[in-house]
């Protein structure tokens, strides 16, 4: 009798001490659902991964179903009230947590890199140096693009020249023409005239036909523009293609003076002085900077549970780093598409950004984080552990009240979760009170109606 007294006192403080370790909980319910028979074990009733609440569920109930053989055995087989454990009904507080890691990295970032074939005189910055817009990050050599620009700038100049020889061309040669054209005209209607007169001949007057028809042929080979002659228009293209090479010169001489495009933090240099700017380490930029004034975190969420996660939701974010301290964020971008999870898996997930509120905290980026999203919350609602929801067989959820040692069954239904407490929602209202005495772990022995002995409270 005194092993079982020892055994009960055992187990009420192994119920006081709350839920234990995953592993330990797998071996100790493995123990439990085992047992000796003609010196043999039976097999094992299941072998499967329990969830967090599941294991707080069927934890608390083996312990319960425990006790109750052990009371048995010190009342020497004699009926005897269960004895349970309960907890006075309060209202207060749940948050549901969805807790997920992921990098932090600054709100903006860009990789400074360049085309040139050109060697790299002199770096203006280091990793870690604070930099502002078009800030000088580095300076190549500019022999080459100078030269550039000179062979661009005269092709231009050339193609402009030849443009306006052949527009004065054009205006002169097409006067000459309309000249030549009213003479020849004029010729024609004078000689018309004497051949009906019977003073010009036919000859005479298919000459001057001819030659007026010559000369109406050579004003149609000008171009007329609003009345003008212009030149040619592949002398006008030219000069654009011409000047778009200029331009490209140019920039090219330009970007012979690297400069940061952003304010940021350089975090990255891949380039050294005398190497070619084209020809980086392993061919990446050859500059990174990242606004690490207003930090980030991108995460991929599950698409069992994105359908929670909203925009503007707080998050709570710990790393190591920060030794115990909690920065605060906010949900910020969700992705409107989903993309493969990886590793075999079929489950899709979906990026989605957190910005990180708190300044000057002691988070850099490029560390993972942990980030916990608050996606539900309620509050001054009846808040009861996990372990004292029955679920019935027909899926509807209840609670076991105790009142003068009768169990009583109180339908309900759970509203916010957490991984350790739920809200309870009475199906008839007035039905849970201020203090109303609740089973904290029911076991499937416990039935409506039936006397129990509650257990005095260790707290």
């Amino acid at each position: 009798m005194k092993f079982f007294r020892k055994k009960i006192e055992e187990e009420m403080q192994v119920a006081q001490a709350g839920p234990m370790a995953d592993d330990d909980f797998e071996k100790e319910l493995e123990h439990l659902m085992t047992e000796e028979h003609g010196g043999k074990k039976k097999k094992k009733l299941f072998k499967k991964k329990w969830s967090r609440k599941k294991k707080i569920i069927m934890g608390s109930a083996v312990t319960v179903v425990f006790l109750f053989i052990a009371f048995k055995s010190v009342a020497g087989g004699k009926s005897a009230a269960m004895p349970v454990t309960a907890t006075p009904l309060k209202k207060g507080e749940v948050t549901e947590i969805l807790s997920v890691s992921g990098p932090v990295q600054g709100t903006d970032s860009v990789e400074v890199v360049s085309n040139l074939h050109a060697e790299i005189l002199e770096l203006k910055v280091k990793e870690g140096d604070k930099v502002e817009k078009g800030q000088l990050l580095a300076t190549l050599d500019d022999k080459d693009a100078k030269k550039g620009v000179d062979i661009a700038q005269n092709a231009y100049d050339l193609a402009v020249s030849t443009y306006k020889d052949k527009q004065l061309e054009a205006e002169n040669g097409y006067a000459k023409a309309k000249q030549e054209f009213e003479t020849a005209k004029a010729n024609y209607n004078r000689t018309l005239l004497l051949y009906q007169g019977g003073s010009a001949t036919g000859v005479e007057l298919e000459t001057a036909t001819n030659t007026m028809n010559d000369a109406a042929r050579e004003l149609t080979t000008y171009t007329i523009k609003d009345g003008k002659p212009v030149a040619n228009e592949s002398y006008s293209l030219q000069i654009e293609k011409e000047a778009f090479e200029l331009e490209q010169k140019k920039e090219a001489l330009e970007n012979t003076k690297v400069t940061s495009p952003i304010a940021g933090t350089v975090v990255r240099v891949n380039c050294k002085v005398g190497r070619f700017a084209d020809k980086t380490d392993d061919d990446k930029p050859m500059f990174i900077i990242n606004n690490l004034d207003v930090l980030e975190m991108k995460i991929n969420v599950s698409e069992y549970s994105i359908g929670k996660v909203k925009v503007g939701q707080p998050v709570a974010i710990n790393a190591d780093i920060l030794n115990g301290d909690t920065v605060n964020g906010e949900v910020t971008d969700i992705s409107p598409t989903g993309e493969e999870k990886g590793g075999g898996s079929t489950e899709r997930v979906i990026p989605t950004t957190i910005r990180i509120i708190d300044q000057n905290t002691k988070l850099i980026a490029g560390i993972t984080a942990k980030a916990k999203i608050e996606l539900q919350k309620a509050e001054d609602v009846w808040v009861v552990p996990i372990s004292a929801l029955i679920q019935n067989p027909d899926g509807t959820m209840a609670v076991a009240s105790v009142v003068n040692n009768t169990v009583k069954y109180i339908p309900v239904k759970t509203g916010v979760e957490s991984d350790i407490e739920a809200e309870i929602i009475p199906d008839e209202e007035g039905a849970l009170t201020e203090g109303l005495q609740l089973i904290e772990a029911p076991s499937p022995m416990i039935t409506d109606g039936m006397t129990v002995h509650v257990l005095p409270s260790q707290q």
